[in-house]
């Protein structure tokens, strides 16, 4: 066929081509030989999605399809097929539409978006159900678009493993996130909303505990004549990390706001002798209940959702849910994305390294830093070798032009904050020696120029810590909470007397729905989007009802608290 600027949309015959836009899609002799003999070079593998970019008239595919249903008996492989130029689509969707319609393992899209892509793969097939993704070229389409192609099946990957990284933290954590949340509400009535939290369009600075951080501090006190003036006295906000508290404290830094993130107990040891210096914190509903206590400042509460719930459905139309912000599985990147909200001014950001170095895992003065050199011996490095050279680590250069250590980790979070908050004109990236992240660099010395330079900044809103009386208005938030808590006891003790055969199981279904936050962490269940086994699985069952008593004490602990609270 000659050259033109649309394909024709009649089958290639043999000892035909098609060109298109310069470039020949389909072998010059014989496109079905070809075709079919690249489907049958694939190899076939379980769980895997095959991502066919421009698949034309799709020659060889059938053949795979059928190898796929005949070497893979539990059918779960499927092919993807995609096209972003229209007229190239339309020969793919009237040689592939039939095959497609017919066969389950087979999908035909077209997009140019990679998010739209993994949304039509999860509305397709659902999540968890693919572990890799095996790029397929059975023709010269893609190289119309080869970054875009490329770009594909990045995401599609980093989707997968993003599924399947969110399911085994959902299974190791969730039962914690749910318990937490449960002891928290005990705390709920003396706590703000972080939506009460303004600072109007003060300049904000963003820190997290690269190493970078201990460089921008120490400049920073030195433009400052040699110390941080206190919050009342300098024009911008401080909003950090909690990693970074002990980071601050050296330098004798009271911030305005830190974020806690972290469910479990490795934290707590940032706080050690903070209590005294009156810090507000930002704290997601489920944090661990021990660092709510740990500052004495202000509290407010956020929430993450780690999954879709009918428990966190009723707590919201209940009105007793937090400001919700996307899960971002970084404290940091949690601290960019509340600061972004507190303040309409610029946010300038320190310490978001993504990267170490030799001898430096995070700014010296935190915990893990400090046991390092408390460790340093004649035997014993400061070096962290085992950071340094484990699996996957590899060389990267920095925002100053330095060469750093990284991992598949960092970059992950490093690509998330791209993908989140790249194009945010409001944010600057302070340079130091942590990966670039997107946004505009600038040097130290206009970060403080940007910093220092408006002084109308609105003030935050005065420490709420240390009432020793509860207010008319958390009464009244007081009572609320217990009520939502006393019905979530009903919903328990009835589905127990359903289980132990007390009460007759007509409700059993509804029962064990209303109860998701029960079993959402079983491997089965985590990551499905509230899926679970049916009701007549008698293993599934009796888990269930090992998990109500332990739930069922906390809830009763934390109405007792909040009854003692009321009266």
């Amino acid at each position: 066929m000659p050259d033109n600027d649309s394909p024709d949309e009649q089958p290639a015959r043999r000892g035909f081509s098609i060109s298109y836009r310069g470039r020949t899609l389909l072998s010059r002799i014989d496109p079905v030989a070809q075709g079919e003999r690249l489907a049958a070079e694939i190899p076939v593998k379980e769980r895997t999605l095959y991502f066919c970019p421009s698949p034309l008239y799709g020659y060889g595919l059938s053949q795979f399809l059928a190898r796929l249903r005949d070497e893979l008996p539990q059918n779960d492989s499927a092919l993807l097929c995609a096209e972003t130029d229209e007229s190239l689509f339309k020969i793919s969707r009237n040689s592939l539409g039939e095959l497609a319609g017919k066969n389950g393992c087979l999908a035909l899209i077209r997009t140019s978006d990679p998010e739209t892509l993994c949304a039509f793969v999860r509305k397709t097939w659902g999540e968890r159900v693919f572990r890799r993704v095996e790029v397929v070229h059975i023709t010269g389409g893609w190289q119309l678009f080869p970054q875009l192609y490329e770009d594909f099946a990045r995401a599609l990957t980093r989707e997968i493993e993003l599924e399947w990284g969110n399911a085994m933290t959902m299974i190791r954590l969730g039962r914690l996130y749910a318990r937490n949340l449960i002891r928290n509400l005990a705390l709920f009535p003396e706590c703000e909303n972080i939506g009460a939290l303004n600072f109007g369009s003060s300049p904000v600075l963003a820190l997290g505990a690269g190493p970078s951080l201990d460089s921008l501090l120490d400049d920073f006190s030195a433009r400052f004549g040699g110390s941080f003036p206190g919050p009342d006295k300098r024009p911008f906000k401080i909003i950090c990390a909690d990693t970074c508290i002990p980071a601050l404290h050296d330098r004798s830094i009271l911030p305005d706001l830190v974020v806690i993130l972290e469910s479990q107990h490795w934290n707590l040891r940032d706080f050690i002798g903070e209590r005294g210096r009156k810090i507000d914190a930002a704290l997601d509903l489920s944090a661990l209940p021990a660092s709510v206590t740990a500052l004495g400042g202000g509290k407010y509460f956020f929430f993450t959702p780690w999954a879709e719930l009918k428990f966190l459905t009723r707590l919201k139309e209940a009105e007793l849910l937090p400001a919700a912000f996307a899960p971002l599985g970084s404290v940091g990147l949690s601290a960019v994305a509340l600061s972004l909200h507190i303040t309409s001014g610029p946010v300038l950001l320190g310490g978001l390294d993504f990267s170490y170095t030799l001898d430096s895992y995070h700014a010296r003065s935190t915990p893990g830093q400090r046991d390092l050199h408390r460790r340093q011996n004649r035997f014993r490095s400061v070096i962290n070798a085992g950071a340094t050279l484990q699996k996957g680590s590899f060389s990267a250069i920095a925002k100053n032009g330095k060469t750093v250590r990284s991992d598949p980790a960092m970059r992950n979070y490093s690509a998330l904050f791209k993908e989140e908050f790249g194009g945010k004109g409001r944010l600057l990236d302070v340079t130091g020696t942590g990966l670039p992240l997107g946004i505009k660099t600038v040097s130290t010395a206009s970060a403080f120029a940007v910093l220092t330079g408006v002084t109308d900044a609105a003030p935050s809103l005065s420490p709420h810590g240390g009432k020793k009386h509860i207010s008319k208005k958390d009464l009244t938030k007081t009572r609320r909470v217990a009520e939502f808590i006393r019905k979530e006891i009903t919903t328990l003790v009835v589905l127990r007397e359903t289980l132990t055969g007390e009460r007759p199981p007509v409700c059993l279904d509804e029962l064990l729905d209303a109860s998701d936050y029960l079993w959402a962490h079983f491997p089965e269940c985590a990551g499905t989007c509230g899926r679970r086994p049916p009701a007549t699985d008698i293993g599934f069952l009796k888990r269930v009802r090992a998990e109500i008593e332990p739930f069922l004490k906390l809830w009763e602990m934390a109405l007792a608290e909040l009854e003692r609270k009321i009266t």
